[in-house]
């Protein structure tokens, strides 16, 4: 005799209940938590539809419905897989684009983030200014914020309506340069706002974070390598 679906949907159903009921005998209080009950709810209604839809469609194509209920299956176990370790899943993440892309950092949770040192021994930060990207060389012996011609020009400054009053000594000699000022500096979960900066008047091979960055931050360390920015 051939069932409907609605039975075959409502033993599914009884036996994912069923389930439940026993693995809360295995590990007595798990349902206690509210967090746990809808989890399992929302899982229970997934199975149900996912149950459902195979059901409706074996009836036509049983071999095809074999299959997809396979796949839905391994879906289904990969995401509640992410579910249950999203924070190693997050983890990982950040350190596979943490290393792909270096200057961008890694941030932490505890709201800090870290750099690798470049080939030469350098530290390179990739940060938005003013919502363009600029690439910044740490340089703890630069007093100031320093932009590359370039790199000022692309995020919105006139060279030609600027004033390169200021003198600086560096290891070129004399150097010109502008006061500007950035509407925001973003590096990761760092942000700054209305940030004193200087143009230079010379072409440079990249900007320069210097000190008055990082006295703006909470702190700042280079451990093995590393270089870490606390907000």
């Amino acid at each position: 005799m051939r069932h409907s679906v609605g039975f075959w949907l409502l033993i599914l159903l009884g036996g994912t209940v069923a389930l439940v009921f026993f693995l809360e005998q295995l590990f007595p209080g798990t349902l206690d938590n509210p967090d746990t009950r809808m989890s399992i709810i929302y899982r229970v209604g997934w199975i149900a539809l996912i149950g459902a839809s195979v059901l409706t469609f074996a009836r036509a194509r049983p071999q095809s419905a074999l299959r997809n209920a396979a796949i839905w299956a391994v879906i289904f176990v990969v995401l509640t897989g992410i579910i249950s370790f999203k924070e190693d899943v997050a983890f990982v993440g950040k350190r596979f684009m943490g290393g792909l892309s270096p200057m961008q950092g890694m941030a932490h949770d505890d709201g800090t983030i870290s750099f690798p040192a470049g080939p030469d021994g350098h530290f390179y930060i990739q940060a938005l200014v003013n919502g363009n990207r600029v690439t910044f060389m740490v340089d703890t012996g630069a007093t100031d914020i320093v932009l590359a011609p370039k790199d000022a020009q692309r995020i919105g400054f006139d060279p030609e309506a600027l004033r390169f009053d200021r003198l600086a000594q560096t290891a070129n000699g004399t150097v010109r340069g502008a006061s500007v000022r950035l509407d925001d500096l973003v590096v990761g979960p760092i942000a700054m706002n209305s940030v004193p900066a200087t143009v230079n008047g010379a072409d440079m091979p990249e900007s320069l974070l210097g000190m008055a960055f990082l006295n703006r931050l909470s702190g700042w360390r280079v451990e093995r390598g590393q270089l870490t920015l606390v907000p």
